[in-house]
């Protein structure tokens, strides 16, 4: 098997696991401890704080499904295409459950060092969440 086959396996394994099933002490095999992870807010996540934004995701709605596309490996770079839905079926960053189904999608790029990611950089439209859950319009005079 390829070293980009396995970080392939590594990561479809992982995020099975932590997105799929909310076992997110298996991002441990593919993560190492001094992870960051970059989005949309001025400080990077560490590895327990994305840990427990997957739980809370996963509170919220707990028949999210996290689909991933695409993963494309190059060097020690991967991009990850994916997309996420499920009901909005409890609390959610203080916005009370709606009921909603709702879809986001996105693109993750990470970086390994060896066998195992040091960072990442998620890129979403947040927008694309609030106006599903009916908080926001967006597109529409």
């Amino acid at each position: 098997m390829s070293h980009t086959d396995t970080r392939r396996e590594r990561i479809e394994k992982a995020w099975a696991a932590a997105w799929g099933q909310g076992d997110v002490d298996a991002l441990d095999a593919l993560l190492i401890p001094a992870y960051l992870r970059h989005g949309q807010d001025p400080q990077p996540q560490d590895l327990n704080a994305f840990k427990a934004a997957i739980i809370s995701t996963r509170a919220a709605f707990p028949d999210l499904v996290t689909t991933i596309d695409d993963i494309v490996i190059e060097g020690d770079r991967a991009a990850i295409r994916w997309r996420s839905s499920g009901t909005h079926e409890n609390s959610l960053l203080g916005v009370p459950a709606t009921g909603r189904r709702v879809e986001v999608s996105g693109a993750t790029f990470a970086r390994f060092e060896g066998d195992r990611i040091v960072e990442e950089h998620v890129t979403w439209d947040p927008r694309e969440l609030l106006s599903a859950l009916g908080i926001i319009r967006v597109g529409q005079d």
